[in-house]
């Protein structure tokens, strides 16, 4: 029985996807893997993996491989060039490509990270997952630039046009990075290495590349991203040698056609989860994949509807929405090409505050195929709520703003509710940024449903007379690693009040970790249940009437749960024992005495 047999719901479309995603990943990790990695990397379920994966096996286009857990293999590669744990056993070889440039194959992508990050490694002030993805970031940026400029210049030539390059030729790619010679080669007589290379990067690239934000004629436009990026981090990379070598695994990197973008922001991907739980930060970096789609289809964008985070960390709610409307979405239908020019150029908008999570927003979004990312370098929260006019606002909002923060008090005065707690803030922005009948889909901690201070009841009744707070969707613990909070996701409308509040208690049945993180299966009967508000052990529906209107209190209180059966320890049962035996032998005295 094939995937779609089992899944009713999904098409022929979503089926093809669904296989490709499969194939890619199974590329990137070299041609073969075992299937807790491979399925570790797709975030699926298993009942969903085993089915795409028994769909392949029974088309041929993959082979069980060798592994003593359980592992798959490309089909049609020799089986020697597999090990037998799911590592590529040697270095794909590369080809070239009819320009000069080294061409990647697909099993290149996961070695070259590896690559870069044991370079990494090596370096002093490269410590953390949060610095090897830093470092990946600019250079991975300056690499797509390269390919960038050759696009335009090539559309250029075809429109009988003059082009003017972004940046001057001694700040390309091809210059100062990696020089060919006339067979398209490295030139080692022409690349810069050791000191010569670290000084030429820190003392003329960055300052020039620093210097177009100035230049550019918008905060929309490529140049002026180069500007934000260059002029917020520095290269940590002390040796010159070490980035020499980063520098030339980087060149192998080819990622213009959309399957190469698709293999390598799997990757990127990764290299996000992996920062995000490298700290009890974690969450601001990482939301999980899973969460983030199911919130997409519940709140399901159309196209040319603007969408909007204007907390958007590594920009996971915007990507995952372009690949939920590229893909059709709900109804699965296919794209004109003026959906897909209204997809690329009109649709998402980002905001983020710190300048890592900045960089790696752009270059996430350009890895997931939207070419000029509209992601602003700007702390959201000074904006003042007053001066938002009709064409500042959005048709969807989806975000899961950093919440435990704190803003100065300058700040809070933009706000008709005033609080040290970051998300408050973030949601009045919300509410105030919507359009009317806009939709939002957005990540909070579960305290602010029953918080008794006066802003948590205020924004409480806000929230409830301003919008159409439909769905609350309680998140178990473990849901964000790192995180150390409980959370809730929020589904509102605005332009209506609440008359009903649908709640849904996810319970995956495990406990969430590391090693075991939310998965799509997880959240799927929240999907469909969600579509008619239903009942169920885990879902109840709240009628606002019945709320207390002095503290607006929307606890999480399940009334169709099972009542939990409370076990008193032995020490207590033999306790009450010894206090009825007492009594016993008082009554058995009274008795006596009255007998005489």
């Amino acid at each position: 029985m094939t995937y779609a047999a089992e899944n009713p719901q999904s098409d022929a479309g979503s089926n093809d996807d669904l296989a490709d995603e499969f194939l890619g990943a199974l590329a990137a990790l070299g041609g073969s893997a075992g299937n807790g990695r491979l399925r570790e990397i797709l975030e699926w379920d298993e009942a969903s993996y085993e089915a795409v994966k028994g769909d392949l096996l029974s088309r041929r286009l993959i082979v069980p491989g060798r592994g003593r857990g359980g592992s798959v293999a490309l089909a049609g590669g020799s089986e020697g060039e597999h090990s037998g744990n799911g590592q590529a056993a040697s270095c794909a070889p590369r080809t070239r490509a009819p320009n000069g440039s080294r061409a990647t194959t697909a099993s290149s992508f996961e070695q070259a990270f590896r690559a870069i990050d044991d370079c990494l490694r090596k370096e002093a002030g490269c410590g953390t997952e949060l610095d090897y993805t830093e470092q990946t970031s600019w250079l991975l940026f300056l690499k797509y630039l390269d390919g960038l400029e050759d696009d335009r210049a090539a559309m250029a030539l075809l429109e009988g046009r003059s082009h003017t390059p972004i940046l001057e030729e001694a700040y390309r790619w091809n210059s100062w990075a990696a020089p060919k010679d006339a067979d398209g080669q490295l030139d080692h007589n022409a690349a810069l290495t050791g000191d010569d290379l670290r000084d030429f990067v820190n003392q003329r690239l960055f300052p020039y590349l620093e210097q177009f934000k100035q230049r550019a004629s918008g905060p929309n436009t490529i140049e002026y991203k180069i500007g934000e990026i260059f002029g917020e981090i520095r290269n940590k990379i002390s040796s010159g040698y070490n980035l020499r070598e980063i520098i030339d695994v980087i060149d192998g990197l080819r990622f213009r056609s959309q399957a190469e973008k698709h293999e390598l922001s799997m990757l990127y991907e990764e290299k996000i989860k992996r920062m995000g739980n490298a700290g009890r930060n974690g969450g601001e970096y990482y939301t999980p994949r899973p969460l983030i789609r199911a919130i997409v289809q519940v709140v399901n964008p159309q196209i040319g509807e603007t969408v909007y985070d204007p907390a958007v960390g590594s920009a996971g709610f915007l990507c995952e929405a372009f690949e939920f409307m590229r893909k059709g979405g709900a109804s699965g239908k296919e794209l004109t090409t003026e959906d897909l020019d209204t997809l690329q150029t009109r649709t998402f908008t980002g905001k983020e505050k710190k300048s890592l999570a900045y960089v790696i927003a752009i270059m996430n979004m350009i890895l997931h195929g939207i070419e000029a990312p509209k992601v602003l370098h700007t702390n959201t929260l000074t904006e003042n709520l007053s001066d938002v006019q009709e064409r500042d606002r959005f048709d969807v909002i989806l975000a899961n703003p950093p919440f435990g923060g704190s803003e100065r008090k300058e700040v809070q005065q933009n706000f008709e509710i005033r609080s040290g707690e970051t998300a408050f803030l973030f949601l009045q922005h919300f509410i105030r940024l919507l359009r009317a009948g806009g939709r939002a889909g957005v990540v909070i901690k579960n305290t602010f449903l029953s918080n008794t201070d006066n802003a948590s009841v205020a924004l409480r009744q806000k929230l409830l007379e301003e919008c159409n707070l439909h769905t609350v969707l309680d998140c178990p613990g473990g849901t964000f690693q790192g995180a150390g909070v409980k959370t809730v996701v929020l589904f509102f409308e605005k332009g209506a009040p609440t008359r009903r509040v649908w709640f849904y208690q996810l319970d995956p049945g495990r406990n969430l970790g590391k090693t075991n993180p939310l998965d799509d299966r997880d959240l799927a009967e929240f999907v469909e249940l969600q579509k008619t508000f239903a009942d169920s052990p885990k879902s109840w529906s709240l009628d606002v009437a019945n709320v207390d209107p002095q503290t607006f209190d929307l606890s999480v209180k399940n009334p169709n749960a099972a009542q939990a059966v409370v076990h008193r320890s032995p020490q207590e049962i033999m306790a009450e024992i010894a206090a009825l035996d007492a009594e016993c032998g008082d009554v058995l005295t009274r008795i006596k005495r009255l007998l005489g």
